[in-house]
């Protein structure tokens, strides 16, 4: 787990924070890993097991997402059609956040098929010649 921000509080001492809630961090790990045990989504967020099942709870409870039985362990699905709860963002859907936090960069390859990839979808890029190749 990465360490918090932390800000200097009016009595003397610090307060730990994150940009996102429990809640926010749970539902983010379950869509990394959908299989995922609560004991090791809890260990992930910074929180207990038990902590993790009310949040998991909470978040099936929204519509957030749902819960199957396969063999002795849950698969979650998720709604990205799910709105956000506080009133300023409520016309957003929990969708970008997902698309936010688990999209990975393009892990293309560079060589002759990443290429060819590259140019039949005409954003191959500058060249190894400055961009003067074919002209």
């Amino acid at each position: 787990m990465t360490a918090m921000a932390t800000s200097a509080s009016g009595y003397g001492g610090t307060r730990n924070w994150t940009f996102l809630t429990n809640h926010g961090h749970v539902l983010l790990a379950i869509a990394r890993n959908p299989t995922a045990r609560l004991r090791d989504v809890a260990d992930e967020v910074g929180v207990t097991e038990r902590a993790a099942q009310a949040i998991v709870a909470d978040l099936e409870a929204g519509g957030y997402l749902s819960r199957t039985r396969v063999g002795r362990r849950n698969e979650y699905t998720l709604n990205p059609a799910g709105r956000f709860r506080h009133p300023a963002e409520a016309d957003l859907e929990v969708g970008a956040l997902l698309a936010l936090f688990t999209e990975r960069p393009d892990t293309a390859v560079a060589g002759p098929t990443a290429a060819a990839d590259r140019s039949a979808t005409n954003d191959a890029g500058p060249t190894a010649d400055g961009g003067r190749s074919g002209t």
